[in-house]
């Protein structure tokens, strides 16, 4: 889904990340470099990675020993918009903005698309922290804690100047260096020593954990924080948790021991307003299990709606010392917290909770840990941060909510210290899981470095992606979840019971949950890693397959007025988080969906593609009555009766602002797919009849497809006749990806001739990919046979960096491995090299300094690539003892 782009005139120009500063050879405590620059990268399974001089550079990387600027690009504007295309539109402004203000002012609600607030784009923004369903706390790259999803589907993206690690040294009983291992100078806090300089230190990310070294000017001490989360493919349990632990590793290159301090300061809130409204406080605690001592403070956020706590604690253990300081203003000068570790290494650790805070006040704690390291040797000191807001009300504050990880730690708010101590006594676990499961694929040598980056951080959007899991309530019954019209599947309410309801948004700007057409792309990564997260998702979209709702309302785009969802349709998506999710779908009111072509398409694809990965027989016989029934739907856009579905004249696919008329490669190319594997489950399943019924239009479709597509070398966009008809779509071969990565591409399966897709493909490479933007920028939507771009949609002349991965995959499926990474590396250095959009991958760019919708979820299609290289793998014959490794 993408809103069209024409609304995005109402949109102001984003942020820009600031010019480069200079950093004086003078030492600690000058202003730094902002540093940007890629610096030579190590292997992520070394728990202290080195500095520099490693060969392979497969992290996302910052460093600061350079000077390469990061282009200032801006969110698609007025400026990029035709006048033809906004005179065209002007109704759909007009309803938008009157839309807008009655959601925003007289309902005090977040819209699900907000274009007159467009999010900054900030370069600054790093491994986020947290499992999946929790919550999220981003640490950007130069060590801020800068954008926090607490409450499910919400951001704030304020940097909190409070949050810091600070180091002390200390050598035989004197404080020899003490600074705040941050960059800025702000106005608070003015007895701090700020200022640490950047060139000292580097930035490596490998999701889910991250890694900043630290050589401390003139002290011979290189310090490296490990941030590991416990995002572990297959755990539905650890994999939960809202915490991040923090691995302090200390060299010391000098002939004499030294104390080292870390303290970690945190402000009791998120840096908005509600940090101010009073009744906040502080309290230290000590959590003791197993042998095992944890010491900390919980800061506890007791706003009216989803009140939540954090914890920052550190492990007791031999030769470590854990400190506290329990409550401190960080609006002041911060004199008391700074000269208390200044004097010893430590803090003074009172005892008792603070007092509430007044209206107008802020609050803040810190804990410190504290160790001696011998003469050129090695100390470990391991922090932990942790929130809990485990009953949580949506918007509408309809229901109660209790997410995923209550099922294994306390419902009652208390549960901070508890997951503090599991977090620091199980992190090597999460840390051994990690790294058997992403050595495979980083020691494969014939990977190029770009593309291990990218398929691991790209995962980021997982649980930064608005996401919520949430536990099905004790009493809950069929009827409950099934509907008023029932959905007679026999493992819905199993399946939800054991694994929760799993959803995420759209894009951090699109705040629509598990919107369906772009949850097609991205949903690789779920079934290939959390299969059963993938499985929950698809009962909770049958379930509202089968039933409707028959509420009118006007729809943006032409202004008609419709119900809100028809039965057996696929919605759009299952809700907003401003609303009742789950309750109350399809929060998307451009277009009226149930006339899409492709949303039915698509839950047909993945059913087929979930029971081929998972072989699980029980939801393939669920769901099959639900894939017969959208499938019926869907035959009522065969016009002709030919076979074939035709679009009708409207953008009406997940590409919202690009009209297509008839018969086209996209939909068309989907619609055969689906027919295809209707065929195949009816195989499997026994239904002769069925099959039978769908081989016939199958037989049908695949002539009429290549009667009106086929050009001889690629698939026209559609069969209009228009002057834009014969554009060459990037996207094209959409349906093919799919049935390759169910291996139903050949044989008697065989849908699209394999030399007509060799073809197109490469048709794509050579216009799409080389022919734009000299080859470097991934693959263009739309280009004319001419070599032009097509410019007859403002969607057809953009990037989407998630359909460039899954044309990837499909080339690599069709054996067009180079082109494959070749296409797909353009888009991995534009985004997250040229325009430094590290943890923020948007849905699209333009050629030209423009991109739209910043943290977008489609990207994650890149796990289809990893997909097609072990299928291709598994299919290679063993090569001879003499020939060496293989291609991939």
């Amino acid at each position: 889904m993408n809103l069209p782009l024409l609304l995005h005139f109402l949109s102001p120009q984003s942020c820009v990340f600031p010019s480069n500063r200079s950093c004086p050879d003078s030492g600690p405590g000058q202003s730094q470099s902002s540093a940007r620059s890629l610096a030579g990268a190590d292997h992520p399974l070394a728990h202290c990675p080195p500095r520099a001089g490693k060969k392979q550079r497969y992290h996302f990387t910052r460093g600061g020993s350079g000077s390469e600027k990061l282009e200032p690009w801006q969110p698609y504007g007025a400026a990029d918009v035709p006048l033809a295309e906004v005179l065209r539109h002007l109704g759909l402004c007009w309803r938008y903005f009157l839309w807008w203000y009655k959601k925003t002012r007289q309902e005090k609600k977040y819209p699900f698309i907000d274009l007159l607030s467009a999010v900054p784009l900030q370069q600054i923004y790093g491994c986020p922290l947290g499992g999946i369903g929790g919550g999220t706390i981003t640490r950007g790259w130069r060590g801020e804690f800068c954008r926090w999803q607490l409450n499910p589907g919400i951001y704030h993206y304020e940097t909190v100047i409070a949050d810091q690690f600070t180091v002390c040294l200390r050598r035989k009983g004197l404080t020899v260096y003490q600074q705040v291992l941050s960059v800025e100078r702000p106005r608070t806090l003015q007895d701090w020593n700020w200022g640490y300089c950047g060139h000292y230190a580097f930035y490596h990310a490998l999701y889910p954990r991250a890694w900043t070294v630290y050589e401390l000017p003139g002290q011979n001490v290189v310090l490296t924080c490990r941030q590991v989360s416990p995002v572990i493919p297959h755990d539905y349990q650890d994999s939960s948790l809202p915490v991040g632990v923090f691995i302090w590793e200390v060299e010391n290159g000098n002939d004499e021991d030294v104390e080292v301090s870390i303290m970690f300061s945190l402000q009791n809130g998120t840096g908005t307003k509600e940090d101010k409204r009073g009744g906040h406080w502080n309290e230290p605690f000590a959590f003791e299990k197993e042998g095992t001592r944890v010491a900390g403070v919980v800061l506890h956020h007791c706003t009216p709606v989803n009140p939540f706590s954090l914890a920052i604690s550190a492990r007791e253990k031999a030769g470590t010392r854990v400190s506290h300081f329990t409550a401190f203003n960080p609006t002041g000068s911060g004199k008391e917290v700074w000269q208390d570790l200044l004097q010893d290494g430590q803090l003074d650790s009172p005892a008792g909770e603070s007092a509430p805070t007044e209206k107008g006040e802020v609050v803040a704690a810190a804990v410190c840990a504290s160790c001696a390291v011998p003469a050129r040797g090695h100390g470990t000191l391991e922090l932990a941060l942790a929130w809990d807001m485990p009953r949580v009300h949506f918007g509408s504050k309809e229901k109660l909510h209790l997410r995923r990880y209550t099922r294994y730690f306390s419902s009652e708010g208390d549960a901070a210290p508890a997951l503090s101590h599991y977090a620091l006594t199980r992190y090597e676990e999460w840390e051994k899981k990690i790294e058997e499961w992403q050595k495979p694929i980083l020691e494969n040598s014939q990977l190029p470095p770009w593309y291990k980056s990218a398929l691991f951080n790209e995962l980021y959007f997982l649980t930064d992606g608005g996401t919520i899991w949430v536990e099905l309530p004790p009493d809950c019954c069929a009827e409950d979840v099934q509907g008023p019209a029932g959905a007679g599947l026999s493992q819905l309410l199993p399946v939800l019971r054991e694994y929760g309801r799993f959803a995420y948004l759209e894009g951090q700007e699109y705040r629509m949950y598990n919107t369906y057409d772009v949850h097609f792309y991205a949903s690789f990564a779920l079934i290939m890693l959390w299969p059963k997260l993938q499985i929950s998702l698809q009962y909770d979209i049958a379930v509202t397959v089968v039933n409707e709702d028959v509420q009118l309302r006007q729809y943006l785009m032409g202004g008609e007025t419709a119900q809100v969802k028809l039965k057996n349709v696929v919605p759009h998506d299952i809700g907003e988080p401003g609303d009742e999710p789950w309750q109350r779908v399809n929060a998307y009111l451009v277009h009226d969906t149930a006339n899409w072509k492709d949303l039915n398409l698509k839950f047909v694809l993945q059913v087929y593609r979930d029971y081929y990965l998972t072989q699980d027989s029980l939801y393939l016989q669920d769901m099959w009555p639900v894939c017969q029934a959208v499938m019926e739907s869907e035959l009522k856009f065969d016009k002709d009766n030919d076979g074939l579905i035709e679009n009708g004249g409207f953008a009406d696919q997940t590409y919202d602002a690009w009209v297509v008329t008839g018969a086209s490669a996209y939909c068309g190319g989907l619609w055969l797919a689906a027919v295809c594997m209707m065929c195949k489950m009816a195989e499997v399943l026994g239904d002769r009849e069925t099959m039978q019924k769908y081989s016939a239009i199958l037989q049908k479709g695949k002539e009429s497809f290549e009667r009106l597509l086929w050009n001889g070398k690629y698939y026209n966009y559609d069969s209009s006749g228009n002057v834009t008809s014969r554009s060459i779509m990037s996207d094209q071969c959409a349906g093919q990806w799919f049935l390759g990565a169910c291996d139903l591409d050949q044989g008697q399966f065989e849908v699209f001739p394999k030399s007509h897709v060799a073809s197109a493909l490469r048709t794509v490479f050579e216009k799409n990919v080389l022919g734009f933007a000299g080859g470097t920028m991934g693959a263009v939507n739309g280009m004319m046979p001419t070599g032009a771009a097509d410019t007859s949609s403002v969607q057809s002349k953009e990037v989407w960096v998630g359909v460039v991965y899954a044309l990837a995959a499909t080339m690599i499926q069709e054996g067009l491995v180079e082109e494959g990474f070749h296409t797909a590396e353009g888009c991995y250095r534009t985004v997250w090299e040229k325009l430094g959009m590290a943890f923020q991958t948007p849905e699209a760019y333009c050629e030209k300094k423009v991109y739209r919708s910043l943290a977008y979820m489609r990207p994650l299609s890149i796990w289809s690539m990893q997909l097609a290289l072990e299928r291709r793998a598994a299919r290679a014959p063993a090569p001879p003892a003499q020939a060496g490794a293989p291609r991939p």
